[in-house]
């Protein structure tokens, strides 16, 4: 993906959280992440071109960028953490394993206030 296509994409992106996913030319899944703000995440990456080896060879194999938009960052989470283990992209590989993000679950129980 060009640098200055991306560009040209960054103003008309969202600042919401949620998800975006590069493609390649063949329409495969090469990276999925996750944002708090996708406008400013997506504009990270001009920052760290030319800068970062990684960075750089996904710039240079993008050819499409989609985001999904969500109601909270934890929903994102759970969705980037899904996409990755649904489309296996070759740039993602910490998540690419069967393992999960670990979590805990609150739960709050109220007692009444019992008078006889």
């Amino acid at each position: 993906m060009a640098i200055h296509d991306l560009k040209e994409q960054i103003g008309s992106l969202p600042e919401q959280p949620g998800v975006y996913v590069f493609s390649n030319r063949e329409g495969e899944t090469i990276y999925v992440g996750k944002a708090r703000v996708l406008r400013d995440r997506v504009r990270s990456y001009l920052g760290a071109a030319g800068m970062n080896p990684r960075i750089d060879a996904l710039l240079r194999d993008a050819a499409a960028l989609e985001v999904i938009v969500t109601d909270s960052v934890v929903e994102a989470l759970a969705l980037e953490n899904g996409l990755i283990k649904q489309r296996n992209p070759k740039f993602n590989v910490l998540l690419r394993d069967d393992k999960t993000y670990p979590y805990l679950q609150l739960t709050l129980h109220l007692a009444r206030d019992e008078q006889a």
